[in-house]
């Protein structure tokens, strides 16, 4: 129990807060092109063999890949237990449609291929699809929503309050900054997709994923400046009013929040975060450069230094706030008060410090095994046995 002791509840939040990230940037990073080649697949595929080789440059990963999904949900769900219980019920229809995609997704692979028919296998192509491009989108739009503010309060004894009539939980999300924050996300994993083609694929599938992976990365950097500078001018932030304590108890009423002029004064505060958005703006102009050249390896890590730099530019801009309120900012969550006990979270950093490293080493001997081109030769010589 030294450990224990040594490390405060202060530093196991932030910890955890950091992990949160990691693991939602994981997802990114890895199921974030399994969608982006989904959602590339009716353009980049005009046959069925061509279809067959995008769809098996990330047959053998995908279901990996989507573990990070559960991961992030179940770090929310202990690490941060008024956050899971806010969030998934304020955006419940929009996770429900989400979830729904990633159960039509197995369902296309595993039966796009059992039947020889144009039509049957057409029909499995528009759902992979559906199943990459709706939560591309839809994932954009909730921190969109997030960084606005969510119409949530609690009462005095803690009880959600969740503003709105229950389909205003899926359309009032659909606000034109929201959209904008979803062009972001969409564009940046289609870009990402692209880039996996590239190195993956071969022919006029790679060279059709490099023509729409270029746009999509231009779209993506200008959205993203867009949408700071819509946040610059157009948008509240918030901030803790006074003294407050960082070591203290969770509960979600604990300290005074108001509005602020704007989210991008934390850049005054802490100058260094500059770097995240840097890193996403110069990742998807080098990313562009790189697909119209035709590299490949280089073009793909400088697609995950995109992703790596918007995502860590929302939740760096907004600490200590992970969801902050919008019809009540005092009921806003934030990294010092929405957080599970000093041992819940202990525990589940001796537990994540062992089997982290276990999974990132299985991954990538995973990626190591299956390294290397996905061409028209091997599907067709190997039809019975791949997707």
């Amino acid at each position: 129990m030294i450990l224990h002791e040594l490390l405060s509840y202060e530093l196991l939040r932030v910890i955890w807060w950091g992990l949160l990230g990691v693991l939602l940037i994981g997802f990114a990073l890895t199921d974030g092109f399994d969608m982006g080649v989904g959602t590339l697949l009716p353009f980049v595929g005009k046959s069925d063999i061509e279809r067959r080789v995008a769809i098996n440059t990330v047959g053998p990963v995908w279901e990996g890949n989507q573990v990070w999904f559960i991961l992030g949900g179940g770090a929310i769900f202990a690490a941060w237990p008024p956050l899971y219980a806010v969030s998934f019920s304020g955006f419940y229809l929009a996770m429900f449609v989400i979830l729904a995609a990633f159960i039509v997704r197995p369902v296309a692979f595993k039966y796009r291929s059992k039947r020889d028919d144009a039509r049957w296998r057409s029909s499995w192509d528009w759902a992979l699809f559906a199943s990459g491009a709706i939560p591309a989108l839809l994932f954009g739009v909730a921190v969109g929503n997030v960084i606005q503010g969510v119409p949530f309060h609690f009462t005095d004894d803690l009880h959600t309050i969740y503003e709105g009539a229950w389909y205003m939980k899926f359309i009032g999300l659909l606000d034109p900054f929201s959209i904008l924050a979803g062009v972001v996300s969409f564009a940046m994993l289609v870009m990402h997709g692209g880039a996996w083609l590239t190195l993956k694929a071969e022919g006029v599938v790679q060279t059709r994923a490099r023509a729409i992976g270029s746009i999509a990365a231009l779209v993506a950097v200008g959205a993203y400046v867009l949408a700071g500078l819509w946040m610059a001018v157009g948008i509240d932030g918030y901030r803790i009013v006074g003294d407050y304590v960082t070591n203290g108890p969770s509960n979600p009423l604990h300290f005074e929040v108001e509005r602020t002029a704007s989210w991008l004064s934390a850049y005054a505060d802490r100058p260094w975060i500059v770097v995240a958005p840097v890193m996403g703006i110069l990742g998807g102009l080098l990313t562009f450069a790189g697909l119209r050249a035709g590299r490949e390896i280089s073009t793909l890590l400088f697609s995950k230094m995109a992703i790596l730099g918007v995502i860590s530019s929302v939740g760096l801009t907004m600490f200590p706030f992970i969801m902050p309120s919008s019809s009540d900012p005092q009921s806003s969550l934030t990294v010092w008060n929405s957080s599970s006990s000093h041992l819940t979270l202990f525990i589940m950093l001796v537990c994540a410090a062992i089997f982290m490293p276990l999974i990132l080493m299985y991954t990538a001997w995973v990626y190591k095994v299956l390294w290397g081109k996905v061409t028209e030769e091997d599907v067709s010589e190997n039809s019975h046995s791949v997707y």
